[in-house]
């Protein structure tokens, strides 16, 4: 995980800077979930990503999130790799929100409440970890046995069941839900918090309530996506949040053009939609160290 917190950090500062390309993402959406196209570069690396995002999988035995990826080379386009990238997809996310976390959360957060208790919770425990100091890890999920399962398998720290409620009451809080109906009340939410939005990634999701966001510092990864499928898309749509309240990006705040968090009393909130650049740092990182290993499956994908 610290690697891939410095391969996604350093693609922030890489587009901050102008380099690479990354069109928004493309949605395919079918009844039973939907599909996502990401294509991405940066310097030395390109790749493009497929994922989807199936809510029911769970109970078929399979992840809500699966992916897979095409990392090619940029200077002939010839296919270098594929890689599966449901786990790429899963560490790149709570890295990306763990450095949201290092530049917007009190620097004295030490409790971190983990809303929806399915993969994600996993990376995003594990990198936050890497960043902060931990002394009170919250969860809440509506399956207690998710939830025993996450409890055992970070047994070695500090995690316990907690209400809704309570497990919002924390420093740092991550939702990980794919709810359509938002159930972060404002008034659940202490002074100081900052909150990751990780769970709205389509067009009429939403899990913090529009009078929190009204009144928190708005950060985004990417302004398009956030705009069409983000946490705050509902608000947008339905004309209770403008485009001028919402802060900065990202790689402002990282970049420095923007400052994050002013004062201790501040609610702020990243909203977490996944850019591609993630995925194509975290897959070079991948391939260098596939490269250097030497043990993988070699085929040719192209006569030469």
């Amino acid at each position: 995980m610290s690697d891939v917190i410095e391969a996604v950090e350093d693609a922030f500062k890489s587009w901050s800077g102008g380099l690479g390309a990354m069109p928004s993402k493309a949605y395919l959406t079918l009844e039973e979930g939907d599909f996502r196209a990401m294509p991405s570069a940066l310097p030395g690396c390109v790749a493009v990503k497929w994922a989807n995002v199936h809510p029911l999988n769970p109970s078929r035995g399979l992840p809500t999130v699966m992916a897979i990826l095409i990392y090619s080379d940029p200077e002939t386009g010839y296919p270098l790799a594929v890689m599966d990238a449901t786990e790429i997809t899963a560490y790149r996310t709570g890295a990306t929100a763990a450095i949201a976390s290092r530049y917007l959360a009190r620097k004295d957060s030490c409790t971190i409440g983990i809303v929806g208790v399915g993969e994600q919770a996993y990376t995003q425990l594990l990198a936050h970890l890497q960043l902060f100091e931990i002394i009170s890890i919250k969860v809440f999920d509506r399956s207690s046995a998710a939830i025993d399962k996450f409890i055992q398998y970070f047994n070695e720290y500090p995690v316990q069941s907690c209400s809704l409620q309570n497990t919002i009451a924390s420093d740092i809080l991550c939702t990980l839900t794919p709810s359509r109906q938002p159930f972060v009340k404002k008034e659940w939410v202490l002074k100081g918090t900052h909150i990751n939005a990780v769970g709205a990634d389509a067009k009429g999701k939403q899990e913090l309530e529009t009078a929190l966001l009204k009144e928190a510092v708005i950060v985004v990864d990417d302004l398009d996506q956030a705009t069409a499928s983000g946490e705050i898309n509902v608000p947008l749509s339905s004309g209770l949040l403008r485009i001028d309240d919402i802060h900065a990006t990202l790689c402002e705040i990282i970049s420095g053009k923007k400052k994050g968090r002013v004062n201790d009393e501040q609610i702020t909130v990243f909203d977490s939609t996944g850019l591609a650049i993630e995925d194509v740092a975290v897959a070079h990182l991948i391939y260098r160290k596939a490269k250097d290993k030497g043990d993988y499956l070699n085929l040719d994908f192209v006569d030469g």
